[in-house]
């Protein structure tokens, strides 16, 4: 039987396991990014083993969220990733550079080749045809090491395109068509695979839109195949040479199959407060708009800042609305300027901000109280802007930069004629803020500020875990519920102990406090718990603040495998019904935890104080993931692994 594009790039990686969904498999992992928010723990995990220089082919560190310097930490913090990666043989994108996974694939991304980030949207590479994932900090910290990645082998389900998208009809509508379908839950244990006649319509960006939101829909990642589209980028770039053709067999065959055909989409926007809260623009039409917003994580290629460049000349923004641009990389803004895309912009009024994730992982940009904001970012979790109650629509350029005109949300059609843009043949090449690192590092030191804390200690497992649920949460709870974004937490991803205040403080201020009153603390969830980022903040800090299991219906996959990588039972209720049996403030105990881990058992039994009732759980995990808990975590049992090899 013929393989699909996704099982041609995993096989040929393949460390442990088989190409059978839902098995645990090994991949070699050729790239790694990491990003300044999750990269300085990275590194920090990285120093902890020990090891003088990356192994992987190639490993790039970005600095694009924490770029507000209002003191001295988010500074030091650039230094220290600076240092780091010279010593120990990292490439190294300034500050302004541009966001990670964009600047990755125009300078970088190889087709067939795997790409581990720290950035949840890494999949954006999927427009170069990589197996591009997004896992935490600490998964990637081992990938750097030399050390294959393990997830379960996902689905791959296929995508099937037809026919051509209409004017003022993007690939950001094929996106948001899929989560209208599918929801935020829909790509759980999946890749989906993109392929089809409509597939040769939509450009190597086009493609990475698609692939950067395939997380949004909780999928493992997204991939399309590398054809003359993927080709034309790369030569584009200078790159044609790393170019390979890679194509789905005729008698390849995918779990299932969805259809769309993209001549009938239409606009398409997600309103508050979830990516899949996705409606057509011209049901919400004439809501009032006071932000616009172009760029940042996704939307933000040339294509796309272009779109809006030409489709503003001659005009200026409305006088109620903030119109801003965030360039998704320095290249990006440098080709926008070439081509008189930036003169049009300033004209129009737009306020064009420094290349940067920005407003998206609410590094500034808030919105004003009660007001609309249109972004084309990725989420629109609530709260995640800056502004409590928060009123975020996501879209395309083509549908923001019509609300930035009108005022109000639009239908794009009714800007008139689409504008004609085209990527350019040549892009101008500008690789003057991408540090290369040197050969021999040894005497390269590496700078590490006062607010820069060595990651903390955390004990084994214990046979019995007692503790109170502290907090008890519903579903779709976020990485963004737990461990908040903005620029009043990300200063402290390098101190474990400051940022721990922070966890869920959107939801519960107190929680930091009465967790530290427990001896040890129980969070209890709904479905699809720890969805969104990959931060692995959201794991390591309430590990900090003792909290041993977390019970939920369902967790989200990046989440899941940070609780491991952090000895944090991830437990599933064996009947959801049961949730509803577990109150905050109760007590639960866990006996056996150990026992039932070494054995292999899949079942464990709670008991809730002081009522007595037995509550049946399951933990779904493999045999490594299982040693990793009884260690305590992943860096516990590498250690205690490089020890016994001595």
């Amino acid at each position: 039987m013929g393989r699909t594009v996704a099982e041609k790039i995993i096989e040929s990686h393949l460390v442990k396991g088989s190409l059978k969904p839902g098995t645990e498999i090994a991949l070699k992992i050729d790239h790694t990014l990491t990003q300044d928010a999750t990269g300085t723990m990275v590194f920090l995990e990285f120093m902890a083993m020990g090891l003088p220089r990356v192994k992987a082919e190639l490993s790039v560190s970005y600095v694009d969220h924490n770029l507000l310097q209002t003191d001295f930490k988010n500074a030091d913090d650039h230094r220290f990733l600076s240092s780091a990666a010279a010593k120990f043989g990292v490439v190294f994108s300034r500050p302004g550079n541009g966001i990670s996974h964009q600047v990755h694939l125009e300078r970088f991304s190889v087709p067939g080749k795997t790409l581990l980030g720290s950035d949840s949207h890494t999949p954006t590479n999927a427009g170069s045809s990589m197996i591009a994932i997004g896992a935490g900090g600490l998964d990637v910290a081992m990938a750097m090491a030399g050390h294959p990645f393990y997830l379960r082998m996902p689905h791959i389900v296929g995508v099937r395109l037809t026919g051509a998208l209409q004017p003022w009809v993007s690939a950001k509508d094929v996106i948001l068509e899929m989560l209208r379908r599918l929801t935020v839950k829909g790509g759980v244990g999946k890749i989906f695979e993109y392929f089809g006649p409509g597939v040769a319509t939509l450009s190597a960006t086009d493609r990475a839109t698609i692939g950067n939101m395939g997380a949004e829909l909780g999928a493992s990642t997204s991939i399309f195949p590398s054809d003359h589209r993927t080709r034309e980028f790369l030569e584009s770039q200078g790159r044609g040479d790393v170019w390979t053709e890679i194509l789905t067999d005729p008698d390849a065959q995918y779990s299932e199959v969805i259809e769309i055909d993209l001549s009938e989409l239409e606009p398409l926007i997600a309103c508050p407060t979830s990516p899949d809260n996705v409606k057509k623009v011209a049901e919400v039409e004439g809501t009032s708009v006071a932000q616009v917003i172009v760029g940042s994580s996704v939307n933000s290629s040339f294509r796309d800042l272009m779109v809006v460049a030409k489709a503003v000349e001659g005009r200026h923004c409305h006088p109620d609305v903030s119109f801003e641009i965030n360039p998704g990389s320095s290249q990006v803004l440098l080709n926008v300027a070439d081509a008189g895309g930036v003169l049009n912009l300033i004209l129009a009024g737009a306020r064009i901000h420094q290349s940067g994730c920005l407003g998206c992982i609410g590094m500034g940009q808030a919105p004003a109280t009660g007001t609309v904001s249109l972004r084309t970012f990725p989420r629109n979790f609530p709260g995640r802007s800056g502004t409590v109650n928060d009123q975020v629509y996501l879209c395309s350029p083509e549908t923001a930069v019509a609300a930035a005109v009108f005022g109000k949300i639009t239908d794009p059609r009714k800007l008139g004629p689409y504008p004609q843009v085209s990527n350019p043949q040549k892009y101008v090449l500008n690789d003057d803020n991408l540090v290369f690192p040197a050969k021999e590092t040894t005497g390269v030191e590496v700078i590490m500020g006062p607010n820069i804390k060595q990651f903390p200690k955390f004990d084994p497992l214990e046979d019995t875990i007692e503790g109170t649920v502290v907090i008890k949460v519903g579903d779709n709870i976020t990485t963004d519920h737990i461990m908040p974004a903005g620029s009043k937490v990300l200063p402290f991803r390098s101190n474990i102990e400051a940022i721990s205040e922070f966890v869920f403080s959107q939801i519960d201020p107190e929680f930091p406090s009465r967790a530290r009153d427990q001896d040890a603390v129980v969070v209890v969830g709904g479905e699809n718990y720890g969805q969104g980022s990959s931060r692995e903040h959201a794991a390591i800090a309430p590990r900090f603040l003792g909290v041993r299991a977390k019970l939920a219906k369902g967790f989200a996959r990046i989440h899941k495998a940070n609780l491991i990588n952090f000895g944090i039972l991830p437990l599933t209720f064996a009947n959801p019904d049961d949730y509803d049996h577990v109150l905050q403030g109760e007590r639960v105990r866990i006996q056996g935890a150990r026992v039932a881990l070494d054995r292999g058992q899949e079942e464990l039994t709670a008991e809730v104080l002081p009522s007595g009732k037995k509550i049946a759980l399951r933990l779904d995990a493999t045999p490594r993931e299982r040693k990793i808990l009884l260690a305590g975590g992943l860096i516990n049992l590498a250690q205690a692994n490089a020890l016994s090899n001595e």
